[in-house]
């Protein structure tokens, strides 16, 4: 069963502490103001949270001045809501409206600064992106000349790489969820059911159990593994000597789980076998290693000695796991090349991967918090052994 729901939300002082975090940091970068128009961001700082994001038809702007409150630059089908959030100056306009969509108002926000040749922070790096017409976006800084912009990405992404209490609170429980879902997927399915069926049976489950939504399943199925872990699913029925993955990402209150689970389908060939518990003892290796004080590099390099045992590649697909929170992937990468120090608090994915076989994969992941004791399991741990599904599956 899930653990017991916590409260939806935060209090409004959890928006005053991260905004007077956020305000230290502008202060020893010279900034005189931050501006977002991307959903996590205007959510983090505001607590403005809807799905009307995933249309693309309107921008929304959020700016944090070097003292005070945020000032929402919203379409006014949103002024409602963002009223019944801690921020009170909210200027609105009537969306869409190619021709201004906002622009104006940004332009009268950020026009005292521009006088005053102050600088101001936007995102411009990795994992950020510009949610408004790039057009509207240059017009504005040619109508701003004397503004300076700098780059914030790592000031904000640092600042959300570490989760308050109740940030932890919701993520482990939507990892609670996930993991109730998984443990009765045994009994949600059948022989020679399709993967696509598969799929549809684990998002209703999991909507059973809780979870606000469910929008993001992948997986595979084929002989002895699988092809890749991306994939949407097939009509293909499961077949006896399939290795079964399922890959999720459920979301409570706006925050993500994000882990897997394989299960061998009538028996379990050797390979994979071997391939699975070298899998779980790298995995094992990465919630030891996740410590305050260690690299982000450091778990990949813990994970990746484990994964050398096995004389194949360890697969190509970038890193072995990700930050996690308000979004499926967040900063830190547990990659090679990452060398941000990890602090208590963090919550990451670990997720190791095998390439072996004839263009066969597999995958393992866990989602834990940074601690002084190593990585504190969210997940519930997958089993040391791949569980077998229909040991008298005669396909």
């Amino acid at each position: 069963m899930p653990n017991p729901e916590p409260h939806r939300g935060f209090d409004e002082n959890e928006y005053k502490a991260r905004t007077h975090g956020i305000q230290i940091g502008m202060a020893k970068h010279g900034l005189d103001g931050l501006l977002f128009c991307s959903e996590a961001e205007v959510r983090y700082f505001s607590g403005f949270h809807t799905p009307f994001w995933q249309s693309p038809t309107r921008p929304w702007f959020l700016f944090i001045p070097a003292q005070g409150k945020p000032i929402a630059i919203i379409p006014e089908i949103g002024a409602s809501l963002m009223r019944t959030t801690w921020i009170k100056d909210i200027r609105s306009w009537s969306a869409p409206y190619p021709a201004d969509d906002g622009v104006s108002l940004l332009r009268d926000l950020l026009h005292p600064l521009a006088s005053k040749r102050s600088c101001l922070g936007v995102m411009k790096g990795h994992e950020t992106v510009l949610r408004m017409p790039l057009g509207d976006w240059e017009s504005l800084l040619k109508d701003l000349n004397g503004l300076e912009i700098k780059d914030v990405t790592n000031l904000v992404q640092t600042a959300r790489m570490i989760k308050s209490n109740a940030e932890i609170q919701k993520l482990k429980h939507i990892c609670s969820i996930g993991s109730a879902t998984f443990s009765r997927l045994p009994e949600i399915i059948e022989p020679n059911i399709s993967l696509e069926e598969v799929f549809r049976a684990f998002r209703l489950e999991a909507l059973q159990q809780g979870a606000d939504d469910v929008p993001y399943v992948v997986g595979g199925a084929e002989k002895g593994g699988y092809a890749d872990v991306i994939s949407l699913p097939s009509k293909r029925p499961i077949k006896k000597g399939d290795v079964l993955m399922i890959d999720s990402g459920c979301v409570w209150d706006g925050y993500f789980c994000d882990f897997d689970r394989n299960w061998a389908i009538g028996n379990l060939d050797d390979q994979s076998k071997q391939v699975y518990d070298v899998l779980w003892r790298a995995t094992e290796a990465g919630i030891e290693a996740a410590k305050p004080g260690k690299r982000a590099c450091d778990i990949f390099l813990a994970m990746s000695q484990i994964l050398c045992e096995l004389d194949v590649p360890s697969g190509d697909i970038g890193r072995l796991g990700h930050g996690l929170g308000m979004q499926l992937t967040e900063q830190p990468s547990v990659a090679y090349f990452d060398e941000t120090e990890l602090q208590e608090n963090m919550v990451l994915t670990l997720e190791p991967s095998i390439s072996y076989g004839d263009g066969l994969m597999m995958v393992h992941e866990e989602n834990v918090v940074v601690t002084k004791a190593g990585g504190l399991l969210l997940t519930k741990r997958a089993p040391e052994d791949m569980p077998i599904l229909f040991s008298d599956f005669v396909s």
